[in-house]
């Protein structure tokens, strides 16, 4: 089903701007003859309309955009955002865009995990110029994305103003961390081994001082670039699984957004509390201290994945 045109596309103007019933009129009325499109852009500059070409052009040529729900092995990749010389998922999805559409294209995620990271429900848009049918979009992206080990297991059309970072209103993360004297095997890559056995209950009782709003100073990184140290956690619960593979503890992590490296630093110190070398006291200290030296050892990267992201409006 074909999604109508939002005005939404017109939100740089407010809602009694002069000039959006003459953006409006003159993308319906001049916007057609694709001849005209260099004299009706100065037009709209000349009415002093806010909107960049690119915009205009989105506009008039009717670019659909899609999420596309992504799965992936991190192990290979330096994380999710594209980098010079080194490869990344962003990077990978972006060239497979390109064999089906020729030309430039980026995409925006709702998480740029690590390197090592892993997803399975990762979120990102993209923005075509043929109106895909969401399906054929998934298997042929499928297609071109081989052999990284990446796939869309959805894909939506949606409106023009959806944005898969902006857009999310909280972010679901799981760490899987393996306790057993034998190495991993099977799970090699895909959990954190550690060889002594774990409290579960002091674990959980550490975790509840992270709870809430909070400066989280202590468990960001010393490189991280967000403004402010204070997030909102809504969850931090462990879980303790008896499995084949041995005594597995998962970490399950929800909040609006994260810090750089927070989850791993929540993981590293909880492990330690875990282990009896902290007590849970020590994480509300560490805490309060604002201070990045008080914070556990950051946990590796390969137990952590993104497994879901949730909007307002689910587009799958």
């Amino acid at each position: 089903m074909k999604l109508e045109r939002p005005v939404s596309r017109f939100r740089e103007f407010g809602q009694n701007s002069p000039y959006k019933a003459s953006v409006k009129g003159l993308c319906g009325s001049y916007l057609g003859p694709k001849y005209n499109i260099r004299k009706n852009i100065k037009l709209l500059y000349r009415l002093g309309v806010a909107l960049s070409p690119i915009k205009i052009l989105r506009y008039w040529a009717h670019m659909p955009r899609f999420a596309l729900k992504i799965e992936y092995h991190g192990e290979p990749f330096s994380g999710w955002q594209r980098q010079d010389r080194h490869a990344s998922v962003q990077q990978s999805i972006e060239e497979a865009l390109g064999r089906l559409e020729p030309g430039s294209h980026r995409i925006a995620a709702a998480g740029r995990t690590d390197a090592g990271v892993h997803a399975v429900g990762q979120v990102a848009h993209c923005d075509l110029k043929k109106d895909w049918d969401n399906f054929r979009l998934s298997e042929a992206l499928n297609f071109h994305l081989k052999p990284h080990p990446i796939a869309i297991t959805n894909c939506a059309e949606v409106s023009d103003d959806w944005h898969a970072r902006f857009s999310a209103v909280e972010r679901y993360y799981i760490f899987r961390l393996l306790s057993r004297r034998a190495p991993a095997t099977y799970d090699k890559g895909l959990v954190w081994h550690v060889t002594h056995d774990l409290d579960v209950t002091e674990m959980q009782k550490g975790a509840q001082f992270l709870l809430g709003s909070h400066d989280f100073t202590t468990f960001r990184s010393s490189t991280c670039q967000a403004q402010s140290p204070i997030k909102t956690l809504d969850v931090l619960d462990v879980e303790k699984i008896e499995g084949w593979s041995g005594t597995e503890f998962r970490f399950h992590v929800k909040a609006r957004s994260f810090l750089h490296n927070q989850v791993r630093s929540f993981v590293g110190t909880l492990e330690r509390v875990g282990a009896g070398h902290w007590s849970a006291d020590d994480v509300k200290e560490a805490l309060d201290a604002k201070d990045r030296s008080r914070c556990g050892p950051v946990c590796p990267p390969q137990g952590l994945y993104l497994n879901h992201v949730f909007y307002e409006h689910d587009p799958f």
